[in-house]
């Protein structure tokens, strides 16, 4: 009779438990705005969650009758203590510190909830897409666990085909932006933590067998005639299917360069070639995008691929075999007028022509991976492209979790923008401490980064590791595994006011340097003189002495000042200047240019 009782009991808890079989979690699809998909952007129900009683039970276990099975209510005497439907909405994508300001300041739980109509089509499968969630998110469809994903700036799919059903569809989304020291980045940053589904969702429809991914570009060795570039260069393409499946056919097609190449899959789904051709190369000044097209079994995905060189000689960077000077602005992914995430095109066009108004051909991606529609944004516009990773100050450098997060979050950066030309620089990590551990971490990720991509440069922005007798000098361990030297500096803020001028530099290194930020803070429309900290003309000022100071340095080849814009940060906390704003921004909140602005448009304008 014991055993009954157990069995019945085990038998009902398995009934109430969640599905917990997850869907198919998969690589990276690639170019997913060429796909066909169906947007599951819009209002969203949500709930704030403070304390996890939509996924923990009173005893801190995993509950059977959490918030992802979306209850109701089947008889009057049925107690279910949340509900979906009567909950507040939220547009997807966006953060709920700007959308709710009870929220304001919240770091926890909030379960996202979308119903839809969705009618699957024979031999087809659906793949559900989220460009990115902040921070740690778990998926469902319809009451079944179809994923997880740690990191707040990178996409992840899954395969959801048989979890939908014809009809009425459900996804819930519970998403915690809580900060640990494991994570990436750590618990302390300075940019506000925003939480939620920051960027767009999507269905995906797909054949069974489809193109996962690719990459068309111009190989190393360059050809070059002496020390110029041949016109003529060796393009590289490769693919991968989603399955390993052996004699699959795919066409690659160039119309405008008149090529055109049937390959043939190996036993892992894959295929590359080699193939000579003569393109216009992509530039800032000349932003030339390829129409390429990929068919496989009667269906087509296009892209607009661009191609360029870039790589290194001595101090110098070269693009399409020519020195370059990188005139630079850092960004961070803030909405231009007031804060919250940017998130659509317009938010990047507007940010992307503040730079070109600066007379920047380059900015730095601050400090993790953007929205892919600045990215492409970037490209359209001519603007090169340094793109990082959140491995930012203190890391758990001794936690294999922490670096795998690390590097999952590097090859999904690389697997989404491999094909952008305008991305010359991937970027590991910003302002971290020097150990051993960490230079035996950093050095496994610019490794890895060669071998996810050896066709761009590898850089990190170092601190400035000594000063006396206004002497400055860089020594970091990690130059042996990066490409280009760069270092941030705040002489005339942080340290050394007015000192600029005196100050020297050695940089024992035969490599490109980029000063990767400097600057200091100012409100836009605080007036004074030029001695006065906060006021227009103190940052003014401190931008004079500092690129005085720069065009000194030998070997430079570019500088991105902090910073393009004032941005939100919980660390600064100085009532009437600060107000929870980085001033650092050549442009306020409110979109209004300050003085420095124009001090730096001019220094660009001679470069």
């Amino acid at each position: 009779m014991k055993r009954f009782l157990q069995l019945v009991l085990t038998l009902t808890l398995g009934a109430l438990l969640p599905t917990f079989v997850q869907a198919d979690t998969l690589p990276l699809v690639g170019n997913v705005m060429a796909r066909k998909t169906t947007s599951l952007n819009g209002e969203w129900n949500y709930i704030v969650d403070v304390q996890e009683e939509g996924y923990y039970d009173y005893r801190m276990n995993p509950t059977p009758w959490g918030f992802f099975r979306n209850a109701k209510p089947q008889r009057p005497e049925d107690l279910v203590e949340y509900d979906f439907d009567t909950s507040p909405t939220m547009p997807i994508p966006s953060d709920w510190n700007t959308r709710d300001e009870r929220l304001f300041f919240y770091e926890g739980t909030v379960w996202f909830k979308k119903s839809f109509d969705w009618h699957p089509a024979e031999g087809r499968n659906t793949l559900l897409y989220f460009g990115a969630v902040n921070y740690d998110c778990h998926v469902y469809v319809n009451g079944t666990k179809v994923g997880h994903h740690i990191g707040g700036f990178t996409p992840f799919n899954f395969d959801v085909t048989q979890q939908l059903k014809d009809g009425e569809n459900t996804v819930i989304v519970k998403v915690d932006n809580k900060r640990h020291a494991e994570d990436v980045p750590t618990q302390i940053f300075d940019w506000w933590n925003y939480g939620g589904i920051t960027r767009d969702v999507l269905l995906i429809d797909v054949a069974p067998l489809y193109i996962e991914n690719y990459s068309l570009h111009i190989q190393k060795p360059f050809s070059m005639k002496g020390d110029k570039l041949n016109a003529q260069q060796q393009l590289q393409f490769q693919m991968k299917l989603n399955k390993a499946e052996a004699g699959q056919q795919v066409t690659l097609s160039i119309p405008e360069l008149k090529f055109s190449k049937t390959l043939t899959t190996d036993a892992e789904g894959k295929a590359a070639w080699h193939f000579m051709a003569k393109p216009q190369l992509w530039s800032p000044e000349n932003p030339k995008l390829y129409r390429v097209n990929l068919t496989l079994n009667g269906e087509t995905l296009t892209d607009e691929i661009g191609f360029r060189t870039i790589e290194t000689r001595g101090k110098q960077i070269l693009l399409n075999g020519k020195p370059i000077f990188l005139k630079g602005i850092s960004i961070h992914e803030e909405k231009p007028n007031g804060g919250g995430r940017a998130n659509s095109t317009e938010d990047a066009h507007t940010l992307l022509s503040w730079a070109k108004e600066l007379g920047c051909n380059f900015v730095r991606l601050a400090h993790y991976p953007h929205n892919e529609y600045a990215i492409r944004e970037a490209e359209r516009m001519g603007i090169l492209v340094w793109s990082e990773i959140p491995v930012y100050w203190t890391i758990a450098w001794t936690n294999t979790q922490t670096f795998d997060n690390a590097q999952a979050q590097l090859r999904d950066m690389i697997a989404r923008d491999q094909n952008r030309a305008n991305i010359i620089i991937w970027s590991i990590a910003n302002e971290t401490p020097h150990s051993p551990q960490r230079d035996s971490f950093l050095g496994k990720l610019a490794t890895y980064a060669r071998t996810q991509d050896n066709t761009r440069l590898i850089s990190m922005a170092m601190e400035v590791t000594g000063a006396s007798n206004y002497v400055n000098r860089l020594n970091d361990n990690m130059n042996k595994y990066v490409d280009v030297v760069s270092f941030n500096q705040y002489i005339g803020w942080y340290r050394d006011v007015n000192d600029a001028p005196k100050m020297k530099w050695e940089i024992p290194y035969d490599k490109p340097v980029i000063i990767s930020e400097f600057g200091g803070g100012a409100k836009a429309g605080y007036h004074g003189e030029k001695n006065q900290r906060w006021t227009e003309e103190f940052q003014e000022n401190l931008y004079r002495e500092n690129i005085a100071m720069i065009d000194k340095i030998e070997g430079l080849s570019g500088t991105t000042p902090w910073i393009l814009k004032d941005f939100r940060s919980p660390r600064r906390v100085l009532p009437d200047i600060q107000q929870y704003y980085n001033r650092k921004g050549l442009v306020s909140d409110a979109g209004e240019k300050k003085k420095a602005f124009y001090v730096l448009q001019e220094w660009y304008k001679g470069k």
